[in-house]
């Protein structure tokens, strides 16, 4: 298997949304940013498949180590080196590789987030900072694209966290901020038990809102002339952003299921998205 297999490979298997973004992009930028989504997925399942965090932190530092492999040429993962031509071919700087791992490793500093100060921070390094580098792989002339980019990125996250509230809180996990619950009457020990109620709706429509408005703000700050370009990115919103509906009309309950999209619906949105941004 090639490295650009394996990244395929990677990207296919975990079924996520930003595989139909990727589909109708041409065949270099689509090998790009496959080889960066399987990146994240690789140093993501560090955190997420360690329990201890120890060893976590350890095979992390190892991710440090193949990054930097990467941009000298001499990386050994088949993932660090599918990345090898994609750094010199689109200019990512390492520094923002560097970021994203600072990011997982916040997973394993953070099992609650005091405030939205903080989460913002997390949100930033495991997503906005992928945006960044995805707006380079797609191309763009305008450099407030990056705004758009770095936005849109921070917007998936939240809609991830919103999401994933109860699949968490299984994991003794809470990302929504404390200080958040608190002003709407609900505990991190209501999260974890996973007690629903009215208190916990609202607190997921504030959540919802404020995500809705990261999503407006990036469609805002996107310049006409970049729009065709950065397709993708709408492709992925445009599932998110249904996803985000579907949990508002499920009464916001998040606790008992995840919400998601079947595979052909997913493609829908896409070539749908696609052929009309």
């Amino acid at each position: 298997m090639t490295p650009e297999q394996y990244c395929q490979d990677k990207a296919a298997k975990s079924g996520s949304s930003f595989y139909y973004s990727f589909l109708f992009l041409p065949p270099e930028r689509r090998r790009a940013i496959t080889a960066l989504y399987a990146f994240c997925r690789e140093v993501d399942d560090v955190v997420d498949e360690c329990a201890d965090a120890d060893v976590a932190r350890t095979k992390l530092a190892w991710w440090r180590r193949e990054i930097a492999g990467t941009f000298a040429g001499s990386a050994q993962h088949p993932v660090a080196q599918a990345l090898i031509p994609v750094v010199r071919s689109f200019n990512l700087p390492q520094n923002q590789f560097q970021d994203i791992i600072d990011g997982m490793e916040m997973d394993l500093r953070y099992n609650r987030y005091p405030d939205f100060t903080t989460l913002a921070s997390y949100c930033y390094r495991v997503a906005g900072v992928v945006g960044l580098m995805a707006a380079e792989i797609f191309g763009y002339r305008d450099p407030a694209t990056l705004k758009f980019a770095e936005n849109l990125g921070t917007a998936f996250q939240l809609t991830n966290i919103i999401r994933d509230v109860g699949e968490d809180a299984r994991r003794a996990r809470v990302y929504l901020p404390l200080d958040e619950l608190g002003r709407f009457g609900i505990s991190a020990t209501d999260i974890v038990h996973l007690h629903d109620s009215d208190e916990l709706r609202r607190l997921i429509e504030f959540q919802i809102e404020r995500a809705e408005q990261y999503y407006a703000r990036a469609f805002a700050l996107l310049p006409a002339e970049d729009r065709k370009s950065q397709r993708p990115g709408l492709v992925m919103a445009a599932i998110y952003q249904t996803v985000l509906k579907e949990i508002r009309s499920g009464g916001c309950k998040v606790l008992d299921r995840r919400t998601s999209l079947t595979p052909i619906r997913k493609m829908w949105i896409a070539w749908r998205t696609w052929l009309t941004a």
